[in-house]
């Protein structure tokens, strides 16, 4: 768990900071309108799913990271808590919370692993 910084997450959830979950693609399962979802190719590597009928933005497949990230607010009774930021460089506003924060995405995940400063 923890923010992203990236201008694309940031227009995509219209706030500041994206607040994301990350989880084996076999531990997502979609329990009720699975027919109502529309999916948008982001990337080769990414597909973001949302809700046709709502609107509303439900989670994002990372087959090249092998992840699915589903949003945070999407699971409300799922205690938060974040442990990381990436792509720090694009932050608004800074912050200031102790939270490693990585200039890219971690090594695990594929990055660079490099850290950015403040």
């Amino acid at each position: 768990m923890g923010y992203c910084h990236c201008n694309s997450c940031r227009s995509w959830s219209a706030g500041p900071v994206y607040a994301f979950t990350l989880w084996r693609p076999d531990a997502v399962r979609i329990t009720k309108g699975a027919d109502q979802i529309g999916t948008f190719g982001l990337t080769p590597g990414s597909r973001r799913k949302r809700c046709r009928n709502c609107g509303g933005h439900l989670l994002t497949e990372h087959s090249g990271m092998g992840l699915t990230d589903v949003y945070a607010a999407v699971i409300p009774s799922l205690p938060f808590k974040p442990v990381l930021h990436v792509l720090y460089p694009e932050v608004v506003p800074p912050t200031k919370d102790g939270l490693s924060r990585f200039r890219d995405l971690q090594k695990e995940t594929g990055g660079s692993g490099e850290t950015a400063a403040d």
